[in-house]
């Protein structure tokens, strides 16, 4: 029974070891939602909970300021704002047939001459 007790916890380290490997090769350059609060949990003394519902409604805040029409300045890095984008004639990628893309509005962002330089 002992060999059994002894192999038995063996057999975990590597079965919690897969899922790590699998895990690996979806990490990218990329930080999401998740990442960004966890941080700002760790580094400030709210709570995973708190840091989202606070980053959550920051995100809000800027798209409805955006909604509105209003530019939104993140210091340190960089500048929202809407731009209105004029109707032009576009190509068709598969048929090369000319078609007339309406008028819209875009959001454009200028980053802060701090993190360019920085960069």
């Amino acid at each position: 029974m002992t060999k059994k007790a002894a192999k038995a916890p063996a057999k975990k380290p590597t079965a919690k070891a897969a899922p790590a490997a699998q895990a690996a090769p979806t990490e990218s350059n990329k930080v999401g939602k998740a990442q960004l609060v966890d941080l700002m949990a760790d580094q400030t003394t709210l709570t995973k909970k708190q840091s989202d519902e606070v980053f959550s409604g920051m995100l809000n805040l800027i798209v409805d300021a955006l909604k509105g029409g209003k530019t939104v300045g993140l210091p340190g890095l960089g500048t929202l704002s809407v731009k209105a984008t004029s109707a032009r004639t576009g190509v068709r990628p598969g048929t090369s047939e000319k078609i007339q893309i309406p008028a819209g509005k875009k959001v454009a962002f200028k980053v802060a001459t701090t993190l360019k330089s920085s960069l």
